[in-house]
């Protein structure tokens, strides 16, 4: 079984794909699409407390002339909840 490498905001992201992405507290994980050459972006709320796992390549999304960079993840309505579970 293959380690799983991290990656953090302000990396240089060598690989296009899609990439898990964990923040620290308020947000449960999801993925985002992201482009090589560009970095991996800060989250809106917890600024660097971001880790960034790659689960898919795509080599072929930087073939198409449109481009779009994304410099911060931004923070959804929903996640304006806090995501801890109180005791019962």
């Amino acid at each position: 079984m293959s380690k799983k490498i991290q990656f953090l905001c302000g990396d240089k992201i060598s690989e296009s794909g899609i990439y898990l992405v964990r923040h620290s507290t308020h947000r449960l994980p999801h993925e985002v699409t992201l482009l090589s050459g560009q970095l991996f972006p800060k989250c809106s709320k917890c600024e660097d407390s971001v880790y960034f796992e790659l689960v898919r390549k795509a080599p072929d999304i930087t073939l198409a002339p449109f481009k779009v960079a994304l410099y911060a993840l931004p923070v959804a309505d929903e996640e304006e909840e806090d995501f801890t579970v109180a005791p019962k």
